[in-house]
């Protein structure tokens, strides 16, 4: 049964009224929530509202680096220390290393370009930092309702978005309500503010039906690979920040790796990799085990234990692919608009950042008396902000280094570094971009094959073990998330030209391809793997994949991440 004859059978629907919806409790979102709650007892206004986190609790789902630039915080919450918020590691010390296969070149710090310095800034797991956040916004009033994935977004007769309908639960494989079914629910705001991180499944459907994305750039992604190790004491540096450049990615494809130390003598480490890669041979997950056994690399982690992994993509695309931000009835703020600077590799920052903007703009239609408008407050606030002075700096960042590592090096070096010191902030000049991620990879006959060695173990893992300490799980019984336009396009194109490439990029071993009886190929989907990266659904060559939201608290589980 479709959601349609679903409906028709069981509706209708719950529906519950709040003057502002949000759509996601990562740091935008949270901070969306407080700052509109903050507004509502500084003017003595009674203002509803709810935010819905499909993780089984605030952070479940949060994955980053991270280190965090407090600035958007202090803004949002200036007594944060006092409050016990878990900045508990200041950098240090900065080092960025260019990595030859068994070697390392460090960058002089005098031209370590000012996008790489952390001066100020916090080593944190930013899960923490979102479980902390969802407390304060609990503590002012806020409603959470984590496990609650919103899965459709509603419309009003005039075109305006309404609100979000969650997903429907028990509804077997079969697509059939089974005996725990149970419809979802509909939420209703006079402003909805999706917040759903990088290549969100509700803000895609948004940007194509308000043609949000119209003069704009193709984004740009990145997969990050990430896992959480206990060091040695006798090799822990609280506060060290390692960026890399260069091996094991080729000098044409973008990415780097990053070493974080926090307190009690854990490391995060990982590596990005541009998902506009055109080989497709090529695997993250495999290229960040292969990054580790670099001797800068593999010295920290010997004699370690790693005990956390985790995936997701994050928009690089800067400035240049930005999307109009509004639309009738909502908005989209961090990643979901892709706010991060690739430059500084920092998204938090910029995700509590627009959070609070939005806020202010739908506080102060709210209590006008609107509903329903575009809240053109918010993007024009964001024209006159220091974020938006930030990312105009780094806007060309990613195109550099499409151009290869040394030129991407050499530029960064030009608009961070040089122009800084000559009292120019802004690049004169502008890159553009004109190809989406999925349409970049070469048929694999044109490249060389990578074969990459086999996991020891200790400091290298395959897939499924790594998916284990992620903690991911989702209703076995539920329909799978991970749907096909077309169930003949993964073997007739994508095995045929490229190889079978989602077989390599996604993380998680979700897809496999696997033999019938008659020998005949079939794409087999392993949907309980997956840790809701996206990758999927940016680089599939065809954009056959589509990832929709699985049941609600399905997923990974991170923690300390």
């Amino acid at each position: 049964m479709n959601n349609q004859e679903i409906l028709a059978q069981f509706g209708p629907r719950e529906a519950m009224e709040y003057d502002v919806v949000v759509v996601g409790g990562g740091p935008g979102g949270l901070a969306t929530a407080i700052r509109l709650k903050q507004l509502a007892a500084e003017k003595g206004a009674e203002l509803s509202v709810v935010v819905l986190e499909k993780g089984s609790e605030p952070g479940a789902h949060i994955l980053s680096g991270a280190v965090m630039d407090p600035k958007a915080l202090t803004e949002l919450i200036p007594n944060w220390k006092e409050l016990g918020a878990p900045l508990n590691q200041p950098v240090t010390s900065d080092e960025v290393l260019f990595l030859s296969e068994t070697g390392a070149t460090k960058t002089p710090a005098f031209f370590v370009p000012e996008c790489f310095h952390n001066e100020g800034n916090y080593v944190v797991s930013l899960g923490n930092v979102v479980r902390w956040l969802a407390q304060q916004a609990e503590n002012l009033g806020v409603e959470i309702f984590p496990g609650f994935a919103a899965a459709e977004v509603l419309y009003n007769d005039n075109g305006s978005v309404k609100g979000v309908a969650t997903g429907n639960l028990g509804v077997g494989k079969d697509g059939q309500p089974s005996d725990h079914f149970q419809l979802g629910m509909e939420l209703h705001g006079k402003y909805t503010i999706f917040a759903e991180g990088a290549r969100g499944h509700l803000g895609r459907q948004l940007m194509a039906q308000f043609k949000l994305t119209e003069g704009k750039d193709p984004q740009a992604y990145a997969l990050g690979v990430k896992e959480l190790w206990e060091i040695d004491p006798a090799k822990h540096k609280p506060g060290l920040v390692v960026h890399t450049a260069g091996w094991p990615m080729d000098s044409q494809t973008y990415g780097g790796g990053f070493m974080y130390h926090l307190e009690d003598n854990k490391v995060t480490l990982g590596l990005v990799v541009g998902l506009d890669y055109s080989n497709p041979w090529l695997s993250p997950f495999e290229e960040m085990q292969r990054w580790k056994t670099h001797p800068s690399i593999k010295a920290y982690l010997e004699g370690g234990k790693r005990i956390s992994y985790g995936a997701r993509a994050i928009t690089a695309g800067g400035m240049v692919s930005l999307p109009k931000t509004v639309f009738p009835g909502g908005a989209l703020i961090g990643c979901e608009a892709g706010y991060l600077n690739a430059a500084r590799i920092k998204g938090s920052h910029a995700a509590i950042k627009t959070g609070m903007l939005a806020a202010e703009a739908a506080f102060d239609a709210v209590t006008a008396g609107r509903q329903h408008d575009e809240l053109s407050a918010y993007p024009q606030a964001f024209a006159k902000s220091w974020l938006h002075a930030e990312l105009n700096q780094s806007r060309n960042f990613k195109q550099w280094f499409k151009k290869g590592v040394y030129v991407g090096a050499f530029m960064t070096g030009i608009e961070q570094w040089l122009l800084p010191k000559l009292g120019i902030r802004n690049p004169p000049w502008t890159l553009r971009r004109k190809v989406a991620d999925h349409a970049t990879l070469k048929p694999a006959a044109e490249c060389p094959q990578i074969v990459y060695p086999k996991p020891d173990n200790k400091i290298t893992f395959d897939r499924l073990s790594s998916v284990f300490v992620s903690n991911t799980n989702h209703e076995e019984q539920q329909p799978a998330h991970l749907t096909l336009k077309d169930a003949s396009v993964p073997v007739n194109i994508n095995l045929a030209t490229y190889a079978g490439p989602e077989s390599r990029y996604c993380p998680a071993g979700v897809y496999e391809f696997v033999k019938n009886p008659d020998n005949s190929d079939r794409l087999q989907i392993n949907a309980q793997n997956c840790v809701h990266c996206k990758t999927c659904d940016i680089k599939d060559p065809t954009q056959n994949i589509v990832w929709v939201t699985p049941e609600g608290g399905g997923g990974p589980n991170y923690s300390g991440m």
